[in-house]
């Protein structure tokens, strides 16, 4: 323990990178000088975290999970092992594109599945819930539940992550009994 944080002895972090408090680096993982990880996160095996992402507070990152630049992860995401960021959006070995990455934001309380691939550019609504093995091609909203490839909504989940089912645009979560409300501009917290 170190500055209030844990770098296991494999892993490599270049400074200046700004690392919360409470934070666990773990094996092999590589964190570049510029990155910002908040407090109390995980960040497991074989990580690249590259000088440009941004993660907040609580977040876990399963094992062979690489963040690019223009990656923001917000408060308590989860991402599941060996997903996938993207940053550029028709890349090509011959053809420098750094200048043209596409942010991507993953808004607080969102799941990530186990080998989910992001396309830079979208937005993960607040608690979405991406299903293992999908394509994220266009922007979730909050509280959808979406898999296959390309991902599409096929639900809708609490803030503790249980199915919830809306009659008459209104859900009531049976395991936690938080209240939701859907309308034109989506799902929200009522």
């Amino acid at each position: 323990m170190g500055k209030g944080y844990f770098v296991h002895p494999t892993a490599v972090v270049d400074d200046p990178a700004e690392i919360g408090e409470g934070t666990q680096v773990w094996h092999f993982s590589h964190i570049m000088s510029g990155a910002r990880i908040g407090r109390n996160c995980i960040i497991g095996q074989n990580v690249f975290v590259s000088r440009g992402a941004i993660l907040g507070d609580n977040i876990k990152v399963q094992n062979n999970v690489s963040i690019y630049d223009g990656v923001v992860l917000e408060d308590d995401v989860f991402c599941g092992p060996s997903m996938v960021f993207t940053n550029v959006f028709n890349p090509r070995s011959f053809i420098s594109r750094k200048k043209e990455f596409r942010q991507t934001l993953v808004k607080r309380g969102a799941t990530i599945g186990a080998n989910a691939t992001i396309v830079c550019g979208n937005t993960i609504g607040e608690f979405a819930f991406i299903g293992a093995a999908s394509v994220v091609t266009k922007d979730i909203p909050d509280y959808a539940v979406v898999y296959g490839n390309p991902a599409r909504a096929k639900g809708w989940v609490c803030q503790c992550a249980e199915e919830i089912i809306f009659r008459s645009g209104k859900a009531t979560c049976k395991a936690c009994d938080k209240r939701y409300q859907k309308g034109r501009d989506g799902v929200r917290l009522i």
